[in-house]
């Protein structure tokens, strides 16, 4: 094993500027709500600051434990992520909110618990493959336990509907499976039954059939199921290549519908243009590199997994996020991680961002 080292300056530096840049972008797109009845401004900053900063010492904390003490107690994280998760249809506790239940209320606060889940998820599924190694690629040590850990994250993820969130964790614990060894045989076998299980949701769920017309029609009822990503279009495309300015952005005042939300970085576009827009999304791509580059060097298989996996939902999360605000792929909700409202997410983001940082001490030089 490798000896202990300083954690990586180039990740951690990337995870605070994202953070810094993202509640300034947040700040900005904010000032959208004092156009809204009912809505208060500086709560809701203040509120966001004071998580960035909880997560911040999260962050510095979490970097300090040893990376092994999350495998040891992997089931654990796991049954406590699906425990909180699951409490969202309690009566009472989880109220449903635009069709949808993904949030606890507890003592005036509002817990989204997938953020949970998604931790305790590649967490276990990590500890899991490195514990099968030279025996994932048999189907009952390597296919089998996944489609069973899988699917159980499923179910209470479809119930909700949390649909995108669900697909993010998919796609880490597949890009999990890919680094541990998994045949092709049994990547081949997964691929066909994520497109049968794809189907099959589209064909039960008349909301995701409404979504997709909706990206194939967009300039169909436009003051509908079109508004938002003609919305968004608009915004990104009145910022040009340098933008109108902070807090300049005129399609946050009642026009995006989520401006803090998942509509942020269209609130970016429109106020720091193209060159902004690009410094983001280049700021995402060096945490995303510099996380591979740590799993690269990690010590063992289950370090090198957490940090495979926590690195695609980072980076799977980011792309759905714009690619739906231009109009790529079809709308789906998801936050802009580092940047939009969502203490859970934000919290949840840093901590993962911590276990990296721990990983990254222990990486071959």
């Amino acid at each position: 094993m490798s000896s202990k080292r300083r954690p990586s300056r180039p990740f951690f530096f990337l995870v605070v500027s994202l953070t810094l840049t993202g509640f300034f972008i947040f700040f900005s797109a904010s000032l959208g709500l004092l156009s809204r009845s009912g809505a208060e401004f500086s709560g809701v900053t203040l509120k966001q600051f004071l998580i960035m900063m909880v997560g911040l010492a999260a962050l510095l904390i979490v970097s300090k434990i040893h990376y092994r003490y999350w495998q040891k107690f992997s089931w654990l994280v796991f049954l406590l992520g699906l425990i909180s998760t699951a409490l969202v249809f309690v009566p009472g506790l989880g109220p449903e909110l635009k069709g949808a239940q993904r949030w606890v209320h507890i003592g005036g606060m509002s817990i989204q618990t997938s953020e949970f889940l998604k931790l305790g998820y590649v967490v276990y599924l990590a500890s899991w493959l490195a514990r099968a190694r030279d025996h994932v690629r048999s189907f009952r040590a390597g296919l089998l336990p996944f489609l069973i850990i899988t699917g159980i994250v499923g179910v209470l993820m479809v119930k909700q509907p949390d649909l995108s969130t669900f697909g993010i964790m998919l796609v880490a614990g597949v890009g999990m499976l890919f680094v541990a060894g998994i045949s092709w045989r049994q990547l081949f076998l997964l691929i066909v039954i994520a497109i049968i299980g794809i189907g099959g949701v589209i064909y039960f769920k008349p909301y995701t059939q409404a979504r997709i017309k909706t990206f194939f029609e967009p300039n169909q009822n436009v003051l509908g199921s079109s508004y938002q990503v003609n919305q968004s279009l608009i915004a990104i495309g009145s910022g040009g290549i340098t933008g109108r300015g902070f807090g300049q952005s005129i399609q946050k005042f009642k026009y995006l519908p989520e401006p803090i939300g998942d509509s942020i970085f269209s609130v970016a576009g429109e106020e720091f243009g193209f060159i902004g827009g690009t410094v983001l999304l280049t700021l995402f791509l060096g945490l995303i590199l510099s996380g591979f580059k740590i799993a690269v060097g990690a010590p063992n298989q289950f370090s090198r997994l957490v940090t495979v996996g926590i690195v695609i939902m980072i980076g799977a999360g980011v792309f759905i996020n714009v690619a739906s605000m231009v109009g790529l792929i079809p709308l789906n909700g998801t936050p802009l991680l580092f940047v939009s409202q969502g203490g859970t997410a934000l919290l949840l983001v840093l901590i993962e961002s911590g276990i990296i940082l721990n990983i990254s001490k222990y990486t071959s030089a």
